[in-house]
């Protein structure tokens, strides 16, 4: 059969007519199938082989009610974001299934504490068909608030509250910080200090836990704490603080790898030696610790499989799975030693 040429694109009137079924049987045919016959299905995928025909999105989505898209939200300072390793290998793993499945990743950059109201608008207004939060804090109440709203949503690690009501994946932090704290007794360190993440966070609570545990066990004083924000800046900062009030520290743990690369170079700056005078071990593994000087000890989390996994229990939600029961997923981590414990 011969198919006249068309003057444009091919329309769906096309597609109708050369597969011989109504435009409505068409439209349902090429938006998931529904209430169409095989034999019409069979039809109606013939002709869009044939004349080349690609649904138009806007349309397509008046059908099925999906937007193709979904939003990684991450309430973080833009400059965090484009210069920590663990974002970076976030949304590779995100995108890597979603490109598997042709959807679209909307990347929404929000401050901590602010255009909260905005995003949550844009969020539960269906622009997308899901979210993945990641980096939460304290006081933004993401999951209660995606929660009230049915948007299917997954969060990367355990939020502060709502946590039963929304899916998570999340690494045990507290063993991880624990299992390096324990290495460093083991080693026979006895003033050991801790430079913690943003009080506001549940994997720097949950990692500072780790270590006051394993001090504890051990009959250790817990006195010497700082925090910083994840940053190697912060590092800096944290580790001079500490240094200065306990200089007789002969272990530091950390609780990301950034922040142990600024303490490294404070160490180095005040002629300590490390691991000799002071060892010292990291969080993440996400390629910093291998280029530090001495290469860190540290615990791995496996952030892309991680987000790979968050991604797919997402996509799962918005096909429809039930999502009474939500999944949380704590993930076991791994203690990487290199030179400086």
């Amino acid at each position: 059969m011969s198919i006249p040429p068309s003057a444009g694109s091919p329309t769906l009137d096309e597609v109708a007519r050369v597969a011989g079924v109504s435009r409505a049987t068409a439209s349902r045919a090429i938006n998931g199938g529904q209430r169409v016959s095989a034999r019409a299905q069979s039809a109606v995928e013939t002709a869009v082989r044939t004349l080349g025909y690609v649904p138009n999105p806007a349309a397509r989505s008046l059908v099925t009610r999906r937007t193709d898209s979904v939003a990684v939200l991450v309430p973080e300072p833009d400059d965090r974001v484009f210069s920590d390793p663990f974002f970076a290998g976030t949304l590779r793993g995100v995108n890597r299934v979603l490109s598997a499945r042709d959807i679209q990743l909307v990347l929404l950059l929000t401050r901590p504490g602010a255009d909260t109201a905005r995003t949550l608008r844009y969020l539960t207004t269906r622009h997308v068909d899901g979210a993945i939060v990641i980096s939460h804090h304290r006081d933004d109440r993401l999951a209660e608030h995606l929660a009230d709203s049915g948007l299917p949503c997954v969060f990367g690690g355990r939020p502060w509250t709502g946590g039963d009501r929304v899916a998570y994946v999340d690494v045990d932090n507290t063993a991880g910080e624990r299992a390096v704290t324990e290495l460093l007794i083991a080693r026979g360190c006895t003033r050991i200090g801790t430079i913690a993440g943003p009080a506001d966070m549940t994997a720097a609570a949950d990692r500072l836990a780790g270590w006051r545990r394993a001090m504890a066990d051990a009959g250790l004083s817990t006195d010497a704490v700082e925090h910083g924000d994840f940053t190697e800046d912060s590092g800096v900062a944290a580790a001079r603080a500490l240094m200065a009030r306990h200089p007789d520290l002969d272990g530091l743990v950390v609780a990301s790898d950034l922040m142990a690369a600024g303490a490294l170079r404070v160490l180095a700056d005040l002629g300590r030696r490390v691991p000799d005078d002071i060892a010292v071990v990291g969080f993440d593994d996400l390629g910093v610790a291998e280029r530090t000087t001495p290469r860190l000890t540290t615990v791995r989390q496996p952030v892309e499989e991680m987000a790979e996994r968050a991604t797919r229990m997402l996509l799962e939600r918005v096909d429809g799975v039930d999502a009474s029961h939500p999944v949380q997923v704590v993930v076991p981590p791994t203690v990487v030693r290199r030179d400086s414990a």
